[in-house]
This record gives structure tokens, C-alpha cells and sequence, in this order.
């Protein structure tokens, strides 16, 4: 008979949007919370909001949030009967599991057998469908050779999709069409899974066509008690990593609902789980009432709160309950679904750029609010995302009685949300919602990744540089009698008033802004377009400005690199020097090389003065556990401009390259570079 334990203070061995989450709810039960935070972490929000916090080591995740000795060592000194992991780090680490019950700590998740064993795709293929859960037609055991894999895919029926045992993410996943491609796909996919798993391991199922990503919310007591929570459509992914998720799917009628809970269910009593999981499934979009098991993930989930939103559960307070012993208060008759939610996710990265990470200082924050709306967030105004962690920043969700309200309500939340300093996927999360596949539910895996190629960052509109330029413009005035009024921005002179020009740079547009007359009362005109009736008011970081009698808001920040407004979108706007029109610029004609992404130089493959060709790889910057290679475009002399071990920031010039042809001008370059160095 299962005892109660007492759990009045638990630790959260996590950071982020998910710490401060399973904080709030630790908060609203009386629960002490103790934080854990790197080095990199010590203003983080979650350290600000938790009862107490222990730092646990430096930024690199091997050195901190992934130590087990660190963590339980943290919770044993703090007092606390129990510990959340949380999702990513060691929430799926089955030696996290064993050490916390070695310590008489209750771990928030499901036993160390449950943790192992659906930690191990074949394993866990196996074990389901002797609790009769469907499994999609293929070959899975271990040590198959290569021949044995050959040899079951004509029976399998193509396409076949290889996967490694071990691991996630779409590492070693290979998709085979054509049978005389298994054999190089085999080979392929086991350098990868080795590599990235340290396992090679590889099993084959048949490709199911069109398909769709949904996963069943599970919850499950230490009393036998298991029940499901309905679904979620997780189909929107790119590479594998999910984007836009919501409940209950759009796809599936109550029939098959239940069907598929079923088997969930059923897949949480193989391993005799407790806790909050979820099972994954595979179903085609053809087919809707067929479904397969594809694994099931043994902790919380990051879009667990559209669950959350449209059952009425706080799935991390029950969470708590069943750590604590409790048996769960309701049945599979109680739970229902009441309306619909939408998440999006918010990533430090930039779309533009082929999705690379971002970073920097958030210099200010605006969160939408309203009934309806949760946002799940990790940031604060003087937040530095850097590379070292994963770039989710945050969540943004809805909830509406029908689909459609839910879409509309998350378009206009995301409108609503920006972060100032950061450049994220917004945008394209807003681009997607508009997608006339999405509004009609007809979705599947690989439409996100088809869409990508029609996805275009919009230009600052007129309205966003008239309102750039006149934030400039009213930093110029004050109301201090002592100030000369001849350094009024007012225009003022014999004759017609002199305009105030500024030159702006947003994305691929630069255009002048003038502008001439009073706050209250003045003239705009932006580049190639007429002349605007204007007014504009200042009141700390917000912006009011009347265009042609229409009023917008924005907030302001500024930063090193220029301004960043949002309102109802977010925009980088740089004030640019004009166009010189005497001299030559002294690097006219050099190709520099910039890095993509903030981060950190982790080599440096030439030699500064050395000759290189085009397409030779220079420098190599890491961040967010992603790496690239900058390469030369041109041949040259190389100036180099960083060393291995530094940090960089998006765009920053990490090398130049001098065309062969300018070898004296390149050799002068090279040589003050050197003293620059020696000195």
C-alpha cells in the first residue's frame, strides 16, 4: 500500500519558461520552491522568483544542470522532500531517477524501469504492443544488421523510414524510397546515431503518408489509476522540433478520441507509469481513424498547458499529488474538453536567416494579457540570451470556445508580444497562423517545412519610420528654459522652415524621414512617398504617435545597435550615416566575413596574413549546441579579427579578406594587424 509523504519544499532542477511555470503553481500551493542556476544564470527570472536558490556550477550545462551529484547535493541542503525536473536536461535520465530515490527524494516523474524503457525505442515498441497498442508495420530488435534490414523492407513495403534506438530530435532518421538507397541509408544513419548517441542501433517501420504528430496527455497514480487527458496536434515541426501546437486536434472525432486515449492509456500501464506523461503518435492524414505508437516521452511536456487550458488541470500540481501519494481525484468519465487552445512558441532565432540562433540583451519586454491569453515565459527586461541553452524563450496561448476564435485570439496575442533587443520567430509563428492550410486544419509534418521558402520578413511600414524618426526627433526637445532655442528642432529660419532629416535603416529598406514643425503640430514626409500631417508625444519608453489623424502606439527601446520598436509587430530600426561623398572607403572591394548568430569562436583554421581561397573554411562559431563553419568567398590574403575562446555577437566582422589582386594594400593591413597584436 502506497504511504503519503510529506512535500512541502521542492526543488526545480530546471531554468527557464518551465522553472517559472512549475514555481507559480508550487507558489499557489504553499509549497517552498528552491531554484538551481549556472553561473549564466544568477539574475534569471527563475532565481528571482523561487523561495531560495543554489548555483550549481558554470554556464555549460555539463558542468551544471546536467551534474546529478549537484543537484541532489542542492536538495538534500536545502531541505527539499522532493525534486521537478522539469523537460530537457535530466527530466528522461533514469540515473537522475535512481539518485533521487537513493536519497529519499521524491522525483516528480515515473520510476527509473518506466524512464529506461521508453527511453529505448525498440524496447519500448515492444512493450506496447504487448498491451495490444498498434505499432506501425516494421522491424525492430536488437543488434539487426544491415542485410537482416534489407531483407524485412520489401516485407515492410516502401517507403521505410531508418531510425536509430537511441536518442530524439531526427538525428540518424533516414527516409527511403527507393530500395537501391537503403544500403548507403543504413551506413549513413548509423555514422550519425553513433556519433550523436554513442549507440548505432537501428531499426526499420513503414512510412505512413502525409502524416500528422499527435500526442495523448496521460496522468497515472501510484494506485493503478490511469486516465487520459485528450489530445494534442503537434503536426506544425521543423526539423523535427515542434512550433505551433493545439487541443483537442482538428483531425480526430470523439470516436477515434477515445480509440486513441485507449491505447495511450493502455501504453502507461506497460511500464506501470506514474505521473504526467504523453504518448506520441503517427497518424495519417488520409486515414484518421489509424494510428500508431511512436514513442512516449516520460515527463512533462512543453505544450502542456493547451492540456491545461481546456480540461481545467494544473498537470504540475498533480504531478505533486501523485509524488506525494495521492490518488487522483477524478475518472476518465470526469475528464472533458472545453473549447480550444493554441500555443506558439517563441524562439530566439532569426527566420530570414535560415532560423539561426539570436541572442543579446532584452532592453524590454512587452507580454500580451486578457481573458484567455497565458503566457508561460522565462524573460525579464535585462535579460541576456546568450548560447548557451536552448533559444526557447517563451510560450504564448490561447484559449476560445472554437478553433477559429482560438487562431484569431493567438494572432492578435503574438502581435502583442515582443521582445526588444532579440530577434525571434514571431513573425513567421503569425505568417503560419495565416496559412490557409493551418485555418483549415489540413495540416501534416512537412507543411511547415514546404511553407518556409514563401516566408519574407516584412519591411518597416512608413508608419514604423515616422515613428523611428520622431523618437529621435523628441529626444531633441525639452522644456528646460535654459536651452538655447536655436537647438530647438523646430525648423525655424527666415523664410520656409528648415526640415529635420533623418536617415533610417529597417531590414532591406533605408529611406530618409524629414520632419519640420512642433510636436503638436507638424509636417513628415518619408522618402518617395507626400508629405503627412503629424504629432507625436513621449512618455518614458512609450510612443504616441497621429499620422493623418490615425492614432499608433509603440514602445521604445534603445540600444547600441538602434532602436527597437514593437507594436502590433517588432522592428530593428537603425540610424545611418549618409552616403559619403568624398574619399573611398578603405576596405572598398574586401569580403568580411560576419557571424551569422551571437556565440563562441571554437577555431580559428588560419593563420592572420595567410593566403586562402574561396569556399576554405576560416572560422568556425558555435552557439545553442549548433555549429557553423564560415568559409571565405573569394581568394585573398585573410585579415583575422578574432581569436579561438571569444565571444561574438550577430554580425559581428570576424575576418576580412583582401582580393589577391590588392596584395599590397593586404600586406599593409596584414602588418598593422600584427603590431595591433604584439602591442
Amino acid at each position: 500500500m502506497t504511504e503519503l509523504r510529506t512535500i512541502d519544499t521542492v526543488l526545480v532542477a530546471n531554468r527557464g519558461e518551465i522553472a517559472v511555470r512549475v514555481i507559480r503553481t508550487l507558489r499557489e500551493l504553499g509549497i517552498r520552491s528552491v531554484a538551481v542556476y549556472s553561473d549564466a544564470d544568477a539574475n534569471a527570472r527563475h532565481v528571482r522568483e523561487a523561495d531560495t536558490a543554489v548555483n550549481i556550477g558554470p554556464a555549460a550545462a555539463r558542468e551544471s544542470y546536467l551534474v546529478i551529484d549537484k543537484v541532489i547535493d542542492a536538495a538534500k541542503s536545502t531541505g527539499a522532500q522532493g525534486i521537478h525536473p522539469g523537460y530537457g536536461f535530466l527530466s528522461e535520465n533514469s540515473a537522475f531517477s535512481a539518485a533521487c530515490a537513493a536519497a529519499g527524494i521524491a522525483f516528480l516523474g515515473p520510476s527509473e524501469r518506466a524512464i529506461e524503457v521508453m527511453g529505448d525505442k525498440i524496447t519500448a515498441k515492444n512493450a506496447v504492443a504487448a498491451f495490444d497498442v498498434p505499432v506501425v508495420p516494421g522491424i525492430a530488435r536488437p543488434n539487426l544488421t544491415d542485410e537482416e534490414l534489407i531483407a524485412a523492407a520489401e516485407d515492410i513495403g516502401y517507403p521505410v523510414l531508418v531510425k536509430p534506438s537511441a536518442g530524439g530530435g531526427g538525428k540518424g532518421m533516414r527516409l527511403v524510397e527507393d530500395p537501391a538507397n537503403l544500403a548507403e541509408a543504413l551506413r549513413s544513419a548509423r555514422r550519425e546515431a553513433a556519433s550523436s548517441f554513442g549507440d548505432d542501433t537501428l531499426f526499420l517501420e513503414r512510412f505512413v503518408l502525409r502524416p500528422r504528430h499527435i500526442e495523448v496527455q496521460v496522468l497515472a497514480d501510484q494506485h493503478g489509476n490511469v486516465v487520459h487527458l485528450g489530445e494534442r496536434e503537434c503536426s506544425l515541426q521543423r526539423r523535427h522540433q515542434k512550433v505551433i501546437e493545439e487541443a483537442p486536434s482538428p483531425l480526430l472525432d470523439q470516436v477515434t478520441r477515445d480509440r486513441i486515449g485507449a491505447a495511450a492509456c493502455n501504453t502507461a500501464r506497460s511500464v506501470d507509469y506514474t505521473g504526467a506523461g504523453t504518448v506520441e503518435f503517427i497518424v495519417s492524414a488520409d486515414k484518421p481513424d489509424e494510428f500508431f505508437f511512436m514513442e512516449m516521452n516520460t515527463r512533462l511536456q512543453v505544450e502542456h498547458p493547451v492540456t491545461e487550458m481546456v480540461t481545467g488541470l494544473d498537470l504540475v500540481e498533480w504531478q505533486v499529488r501523485v509524488a506525494a501519494g495521492e490518488k487522483l481525484a477524478f475518472s476518465q468519465s470526469d475528464i472533458t474538453l472545453t473549447g480550444h487552445a493554441i500555443e506558439a512558441r517563441v524562439y530566439a532565432e532569426d527566420p530570414g536567416r535560415g532560423f539561426l540562433p539570436t541572442g543579446g540583451r532584452v532592453v524590454d519586454l512587452v507580454e500580451p494579457s486578457g481573458s484567455g491569453v497565458r503566457v508561460d515565459s522565462g524573460l525579464l527586461a535585462g535579460t541576456v540570451v546568450g548560447s548557451d541553452y536552448d533559444p526557447m524563450l517563451s510560450k504564448v496561448i490561447a484559449h476560445a470556445p472554437d478553433r477559429a476564435g482560438a487562431l484569431r485570439k493567438l494572432d492578435r496575442a503574438l502581435g502583442d508580444t515582443a521582445v526588444l533587443g532579440v530577434v525571434t520567430n514571431i513573425e513567421f509563428a503569425r505568417f503560419l497562423l495565416a496559412d490557409p492550410d493551418v485555418i483549415a486544419g489540413n495540416l501534416d509534418t512537412g507543411l511547415l517545412d514546404r511553407r518556409v521558402e514563401d516566408f519574407v520578413a516584412a519591411d518597416a511600414s512608413d508608419e514604423v519610420l515616422i515613428a523611428a524618426a520622431a523618437y529621435r526627433w523628441l529626444s531633441r526637445w525639452t522644456t528646460s528654459e535654459s536651452v538655447d532655442p536655436w537647438d530647438v528642432p523646430s525648423g525655424w529660419r527666415v523664410g520656409t522652415p528648415a526640415p529635420t532629416s533623418i536617415r533610417l535603416a529597417a531590414g532591406t529598406r533605408t529611406s530618409h524621414v524629414a520632419i519640420v514643425g512642433v510636436p503638436a503640430d507638424a509636417k513628415v514626409e518619408v522618402e518617395g512617398s507626400q508629405p503627412r500631417t503629424f504629432s507625436a508625444t513621449l512618455t518614458g519608453s512609450e510612443l504616441a504617435v497621429v499620422i493623418d489623424g490615425r492614432r499608433r502606439r509603440f514602445v521604445v527601446a534603445e540600444t547600441d545597435g538602434g532602436l527597437w520598436l514593437a507594436g502590433g509587430g517588432t522592428w530593428h530600426v537603425r540610424e545611418v550615416a549618409e552616403v559619403s561623398v568624398r574619399g573611398e572607403d578603405k576596405h572598398a572591394g574586401d569580403a568580411e566575413i560576419a557571424s551569422p548568430m551571437p556565440g563562441a569562436v571554437i577555431a580559428v583554421n588560419v593563420e592572420n596574413g595567410a593566403a586562402v581561397s574561396a569556399g576554405q573554411p576560416l572560422v568556425v562559431v558555435e552557439a545553442m549546441k549548433m555549429e557553423h563553419s564560415l568559409t571565405s568567398p573569394i581568394d585573398g590574403i585573410v585579415e583575422v579579427l578574432v581569436r579561438q575562446g571569444d565571444q561574438v555577437m550577430v554580425d559581428q566582422v570576424l575576418a576580412r579578406v583582401v582580393p589577391v589582386a590588392d596584395e599590397e594594400a593586404a600586406e599593409e593591413k596584414t602588418e598593422n594587424t600584427t603590431q595591433k597584436e604584439d602591442a
